[in-house]
């Protein structure tokens, strides 16, 4: 991972949330947490946000891609473990993930439209919602479009 960072495709900046501990408890005997999410009567693995910025401006900047993406895990209440950026020629558009111990945020940025695609994926006590504000602030789109699915659906 250091020779990737020092190429600047792994950030080596541990989330403040960052946990050594990445252990499952076990009580009295009972299976490991799974993290699934109970909400509205459901029972699930945890919520998919998928983001469309249009109209968004600061699309072609990796590291100002990378710092709001963690920005918004962060808010949302996630763990950051890593992330990775590529930066694309001629258009300049950027492709990368932010992988998080609760799962993801990715991005895929497309300047010459004004167009990037978020996805936000979350378990646990995460609130991916959290993140959109965070993604308005750094991107300034002029219009955003969100899907959510709730993943890994227990019936």
């Amino acid at each position: 991972m250091n020779a990737l960072a020092q190429l600047g495709m792994v950030s080596e900046f541990p989330s403040e949330n960052q946990s050594a501990d990445h252990s499952f408890p076990v009580f009295d005997g009972e299976e490991r947490t799974d993290y699934f999410v109970e909400k509205d009567g459901m029972k699930f693995a945890g919520t998919h946000l998928l983001v469309d910025l249009w109209g968004a401006s600061n699309l072609d900047s990796p590291s100002h891609i990378d710092q709001a993406l963690r920005h918004g895990a962060v808010v949302a209440g996630a763990t950051i473990l890593h992330s990775h950026f590529h930066h694309f020629t001629p258009n300049g558009g950027v492709s990368g993930v932010v992988v998080l111990a609760e799962s993801h945020i990715s991005i895929h940025t497309w300047p010459e439209r004004d167009f990037a695609a978020v996805d936000i994926f979350m378990c646990g006590a995460c609130d991916p919602h959290k993140a959109i504000p965070v993604l308005q602030a750094a991107f300034r789109p002029q219009r955003v479009d969100v899907d959510e699915q709730r993943r890994g659906r227990v019936f």
